[in-house]
């Protein structure tokens, strides 16, 4: 009797490995393609003074002024804006610096391009799991306040400044570059696929508190 139920034990235990070994090779698939697709902006404020707050809004709006200068609405490669962003980066640096200093503030501000983790993100009807991306990060001065968001590629940012709907162009060119899954995952379309979207957040999650650790 307590062979089988050893033997029951082992079984559930393997089987529970099995399941667990198959989740994470999912999650890691579905959230690596997403990442690899999009090109973010993470903008930190100072501080959570509403002052230091309403200035990371306007070193936004300057960067963004500034990145829609320079890309054309044909662009449809993450690794074409990456590159554009790359060959100007003194510039950002530069206008974001003026902005601070034009506002009467003395923050320096430091800009870069790196590979950052990012929280779930809505943009209108499109959500971004938790996860690893390619960003443009700005930081103000101490960096201490609340970020901001967005995407620059494909173009959503401008969804979190206006009307909260992501433009059929830009769904688009995120579709192509995603699996049916994957985009139906972070479309939502239906219920089945939201609650894969917070099965990939929960393990995501749980791979990022285990890394800091």
């Amino acid at each position: 009797m307590k062979k089988n139920i050893f033997t029951a034990f082992v079984i559930l235990f393997l089987f529970f490995i099995f399941i667990i070994v198959c989740a994470n090779s999912y999650v890691s698939a579905v959230s690596s393609n997403i990442s690899s697709s999009v090109f973010r902006l993470h903008v930190i404020a100072n501080s959570d003074s509403s002052d230091d707050q309403n200035l990371k809004l306007i070193v936004r709006d300057s960067v963004l002024n500034y990145m829609n200068s320079l890309v054309d609405t044909n662009i449809s490669s993450k690794e074409k804006i990456m590159e554009i962003v790359s060959d100007n980066l003194e510039n950002f640096k530069s206008i974001a610096q003026d902005t601070v200093y034009e506002n009467g503030y003395d923050y320096d501000v430091n800009v870069e391009i790196g590979n950052f983790t990012f929280p779930t993100k809505a943009y209108g009807d499109i959500a971004l799991p938790t996860g690893y991306y390619d960003a443009l990060r700005v930081t103000i001065g101490d960096a201490k306040g609340k970020n901001w968001w967005c995407v620059m590629f494909p173009p959503l940012c401008f969804v979190d400044v206006s009307s909260g709907v992501v433009p059929e162009d830009s769904k688009e060119t995120l579709e192509e570059s995603l699996s049916d899954e994957e985009y139906e995952l972070i479309s939502g379309s239906s219920t089945e696929f939201e609650v894969k979207f917070k099965f990939v957040e929960f393990f995501e999650n749980f791979k990022n508190t285990f890394a800091k650790r």
